[in-house]
């Protein structure tokens, strides 16, 4: 199954996009940049003039709400792109950056990604897939908030976890490195708790089984089902 919507850009993989030997000498071990468990890349109003291509690792994007609470905004695999916005005149962060296992990013400053760009017609579609497709989830997501319930909305965001990370195993689906219930709270605008009992529920459905490593979909069709 192919991801259906523009968010995750099929999978494309920017590391080979931005291959030294395609690219010529702009690129050099100075890119190259590597971030530990539990680091910030970084934090709201730092200035934003870096764009950044996650080579290995996991990096969630947020932001925090006037009372403090944390909103997850996307947590990003290797392939995938953040900090674009610094394209496009952000002059400081409005979320953050954190690494959520040792990753390692190729970064660019702006000028540099405006070079490659002027030499590459190629990555001006890349990044303009990368911003409207932003636009859509971001409408997505509220839609959901809105005329769904938090169950639907942990359905959903399952499903559309399947689409993106999902591997097919006869006709089951597994997605490997699971995130926390916690964090699925965060991306859905539920509680923790909410999240384990849905978890819990399809589980004795028979739907899916999941641990800390992977999540095993049992019957996507019938998982995709439930989402009222």
């Amino acid at each position: 199954m192919k991801d259906q919507s523009l968010w995750f850009l099929e999978n494309i993989d920017v590391t080979g996009i931005f291959c030294p030997k395609k690219l010529g000498t702009l690129h050099s071990a100075q890119n190259d940049k590597s971030f530990k468990k539990g680091e910030y890349i970084y934090m709201p109003d730092q200035s934003s003039d870096k764009v950044f291509f996650l080579n290995e690792g996991r990096v969630k994007i947020g932001t925090y709400g006037e009372n403090g609470k944390e909103i997850t905004k996307a947590i990003l695999n290797k392939g995938e792109v953040f900090g674009e916005l610094s394209m496009i005149g952000e002059d400081k962060r409005r979320d953050f950056a954190y690494a959520m296992e040792d990753s390692k990013a190729c970064v660019l400053t702006t000028d540099e990604m405006k070079t490659m760009m002027k030499d590459h017609s190629g990555l001006s579609l890349f990044f303009m897939k990368i911003m409207g497709s932003r636009v859509l989830e971001m409408e997505q997501r509220l839609e959901s908030l809105v005329f769904k319930d938090s169950r639907s909305r942990i359905i959903e965001y399952l499903v559309e976890l399947v689409r993106k990370s999902g591997q097919r195993v006869g006709y089951e689906w597994v997605v490997r490195k699971f995130i926390t219930h916690q964090e699925i709270a965060n991306l859905t605008a539920t509680s923790r708790q909410t999240v384990t009992t849905v978890l819990n529920e399809l589980r004795s459905n028979n739907l899916l089984t999941f641990d800390r490593k992977r999540l095993l979909v049992r019957d996507l069709e019938n998982l995709q089902a439930e989402i009222v």
